[in-house]
């Protein structure tokens, strides 16, 4: 499978923090969505602020659309890729209509057609000010705009976040429509982990600033399983992030060693599991030094 974008190496370090990317390695195929999940200051927004090239990196490479790189080629690059950010970037004081007519003079490929349809869908005012619209409108705005010039990539943080569920719907169902054709694809962080198993493909799941996972849905049900019961049932040795209570627990295991339990109740997981109970083994970790 040919990759849209493909990440080697990358690293990222901050003079004012302890904190730091490191050794980043993550490729992303045409055609498929992928979720960018973990806690919050596990680097998600950092790396895609790296890719964006907001941030600079201190090592490693980005590289997207068969060899453009995100600093040597920085136009051709943003011009191949749509960007919605955590925060948004609009113009409070600038109507949504001025604002659309400034992004097509930046971009080649800009569609006013493809905008238009978005504004139309949404009944958002063009002749409004950014600042007079809500969060979600906002929302909204920017991934119209990121749609209008006719991308081969998405890159999403936290798109949905603001959106009410019917909203996030759409959203879902637009991000499927545009990697339909099998050449275009999606990156998305998020924390609403339903929205991940409705529509990714993939998950990469990041702890404290390294890539811990890149898995497909069909291979995370392959590889856990979720298991449930009374604590006395408990085999620690083989648990990953287990909850208890004073009576019961759960935790994920590798689906090879479900069967070393005995009186439990085993389900397959969904990415949520995956995130909660990974997080949980790495705080456990972090205390036992």
């Amino acid at each position: 499978m040919e990759n849209i974008l493909e990440i080697k190496g990358l690293g990222k370090k901050f003079a004012d923090s302890s904190f730091s990317m490191h050794d980043i390695d993550l490729s992303l195929p045409k055609g498929v969505i992928m979720g960018l999940i973990g806690e919050n200051g596990a680097g998600k927004t950092t790396l895609i602020r790296l890719i964006m090239n907001i941030y600079g990196r201190t090592g490693g490479s980005i590289t997207a659309f068969e060899g453009l790189d995100n600093v040597k080629n920085e136009p051709e690059f943003k011009n191949k890729l749509g960007f919605v950010a955590d925060e948004d970037y609009l113009y409070i004081n600038t109507t949504v209509a001025k604002t659309a007519k400034a992004f097509s003079y930046a971009f080649d490929n800009w569609d006013d057609g493809i905008f238009k349809k978005y504004m139309d869908m949404w009944q958002i005012d063009v002749k409004k000010k950014c600042g007079e619209l809500s969060k979600g409108m906002k929302t909204k705005v920017m991934l119209a705009l990121a749609l209008a010039h006719k991308p081969e990539l998405l890159i999403l943080d936290e798109p949905t976040a603001s959106l009410d569920p019917a909203a996030r719907i759409e959203m879902l169902d637009i991000l499927r429509e545009f990697v339909s054709d099998g050449e275009r694809s999606v990156l998305f962080s998020t924390h609403i982990t339903g929205d991940l198993d409705k529509v990714a493909d993939y998950i990469a799941l990041m702890i404290d600033g390294h890539i811990h996972e890149v898995i497909s849905a069909d291979e995370a049900q392959e590889k856990y399983a979720v298991v449930s019961g009374d604590k006395r049932e408990m085999l620690p040795a083989v648990l990953i992030g287990a909850k208890t209570t004073d009576i019961g627990f759960e935790a994920l295991v590798l689906r090879k060693n479900a069967e070393m339990f005995k009186n439990v109740t085993v389900r397959t997981p969904n990415f949520e599991d995956i995130l909660v109970h990974t997080i949980l083994q790495n705080r456990e970790n972090r205390r036992n030094g």
